[in-house]
């Protein structure tokens, strides 16, 4: 028998389907798509086994990428836990991603195969034209999909069938090797592709216990896609680690969290800052405060909106920051001023915040953040991106992008990305998160998106304010009604110059609000843009 390994996600699996195999360890929440899907340690061992068996019979083997473009269901842990016996590399991306986006995810990370699923069909064969090497389409057919679609592709759910089989021969038990190739958001143009290696498991490990504070009683819950780094650290692997359960959304839903959480008892759930924001955005229930959640951990709450959640919640907020390159810090809950994103694990990581010089900035000043462990040399892997990749840890650190300060006693708080600049108007820096908090609390607004333009003006640096905004579904929004509610709630100086109306936000895999996007659509003279000066 193989010894088993932690570092390795289906030797977890495994160890967990030893201690207690009828176990419900997973359970995938459809949204009322169909039936859930609760999942035993035993069904996931025998699952992921089945489907590494059949990858391997048509022609994936070491070395091999695998991508996956599918929401949040059983088969991407399947995936996830088939690829390592083969030896290969698993690469989840987005299922928003279109295009030349996909497109450029699929070629880059050299992917032989992909999985998906038949609402993503189109996206992924229009991506797939003209990339040599993807030699394959794998469809995993839902019980919403044409049943016809699997006279054209081969399906997931062949691999599936058939007797259930607990291990495979010749497997690849190696956790030096790359696990999956994981995107970076491409909030500030192309996405690079990040090699993670089957080690970092274990430092999943180290956190589910130090830091969230998990016990024997904890039940998780996450809509983050699983393509994400912060569902996979702080839900997925957590939860196979300690052998407690975890509830998986297909997708993040802010008006079902709760009623999710309550149905099965979940007691923690993490969150981004734009999904907060859209939580707190909803009408109020007289049972906000009546769930068994307890913390919900956050990266990137806003400060506008903080003490505000937690009280009409009755939660606490456990602040942190990482990045999928690497990087740590956090905020324990109590502990530390409100707004801050915490300080690294002391002892373990180190900090110091830098000028573009690489002079050390006193408090209060704003500076690139640097960090490292304290006993090991950062390394970073941008697939097929040596320079970036040597770029990103120049001189010994890791260097993160963000742009932050701390005050005297240490305590981090983020400003802004080095690449995309502050929003400064008239001298004064805004935060977007207080004019989304001012705009959000019109009944008719579900999502709230503060970016800035280059001010008409001229001034160097500065920037004219754009809120989009996406309404409720069924429902539309008076522009006039926005810009009076946010000349009544903000500064004059904090109001938009324009409302942008769109259908929906559209966001990253770690749901935060891409403006890149919204700068690419947005013109002064759009239909669906209005002007501040129009409404005064």
């Amino acid at each position: 028998m193989t010894e088993k390994n932690p570092a390795l996600i289906f030797h977890q699996l495994e160890m967990r389907m030893e201690e207690r195999p009828d176990f419900v360890g997973l359970i995938f929440e459809n949204g009322g798509l169909y039936p859930d899907e609760p999942l035993t340690y035993k069904q996931l061992v025998a699952n992921s086994f089945k489907m590494a068996k059949g990858l391997r019979e048509s022609g994936i083997g070491k070395g091999d990428a695998v991508a996956l473009v599918m929401r949040n269901h059983p088969e991407v842990v399947y995936a996830m836990s088939a690829t390592a016996p083969l030896g290969c590399i698993v690469v989840p991306i987005d299922p928003r991603s279109k295009g030349e986006k996909l497109a450029y995810m699929l070629g880059n990370s050299n992917a032989k195969a992909v999985i998906t699923t038949a609402d993503l069909l189109p996206e992924v064969e229009a991506a797939a034209v003209g990339i040599s090497g993807l030699e394959r389409i794998w469809l995993n057919l839902k019980p919403d999909a044409d049943p016809a679609l699997a006279d054209k592709y081969p399906t997931v759910n062949e691999l599936l069938e058939g007797p259930d089989i607990f291990d495979l021969p010749d497997r690849v038990d190696d956790p030096t090797l790359p696990m999956e190739i994981i995107y970076t958001s491409g909030v500030t143009g192309n996405p690079k592709g990040v090699v993670i290696k089957a080690t970092r498991t274990v430092m999943y490990t180290a956190l589910a216990q130090m830091v969230w504070g998990y016990t024997q009683d904890s039940v998780l819950y996450t809509g983050l896609s699983l393509t994400h780094g912060n569902a996979q650290a702080v839900t997925l692997m957590s939860a196979i680690a300690l052998g407690i359960p975890a509830v998986i959304s297909q997708r993040f839903t802010k008006s079902r969290i709760w009623d999710i959480c309550r149905k099965y008892g979940c007691t923690t759930f993490s969150l981004l800052g734009g999904m907060m924001s859209g939580i707190y955005n909803e009408p109020p229930r007289p049972d906000d405060a009546d769930n068994p959640v307890e913390v919900v951990i956050s990266a990137g709450t806003p400060i506008a909106i903080w003490e505000a959640f937690e009280k009409r919640f009755d939660v606490k907020i456990l602040e942190w920051y990482g990045a999928v390159e690497g990087g740590f810090a956090y905020k324990p809950i109590g502990k530390g001023p409100i707004g801050s994103f915490g300080k690294p694990i002391e002892g373990l990581m180190e900090y110091k915040i830098v000028d573009e010089n690489d002079n050390e900035v006193p408090p209060f000043v704003t500076g690139e953040l640097l960090m490292r462990a304290v006993t090991q040399k950062p390394e970073v892997e941008y697939y097929g991106r040596p320079k970036d990749s040597e770029e990103k840890t120049r001189g010994g650190w890791l260097r993160t992008g963000d742009m932050v300060h701390r005050d005297e006693e240490g305590w981090l708080f983020f400003d802004y990305r080095k690449e995309g600049g502050g929003l400064r108007r008239a001298g004064d820096f805004i935060i977007p998160s207080y004019v989304e908090k001012v705009i959000g609390e019109h009944p008719d607004v579900s999502e709230v998106c503060v970016y800035g333009i280059p001010a008409a003006s001229g001034a160097p640096g500065e920037s004219d304010l754009v809120a989009a905004v996406a309404p409720f579904e069924g429902r539309s929004v008076d522009p006039g009604e926005l810009f009076r509610q946010a000349m009544k709630g903000l500064e004059r100086n904090a109001v938009p110059s324009y409302i942008q109306v769109v259908e929906e936000i559209p966001k990253s895999a770690s749901e935060k609000y891409l403006d890149r996007v919204l700068k690419e659509q947005f013109s002064p003279q759009a239909e669906n843009v209005y002007k501040l000066e129009d409404y005064e």
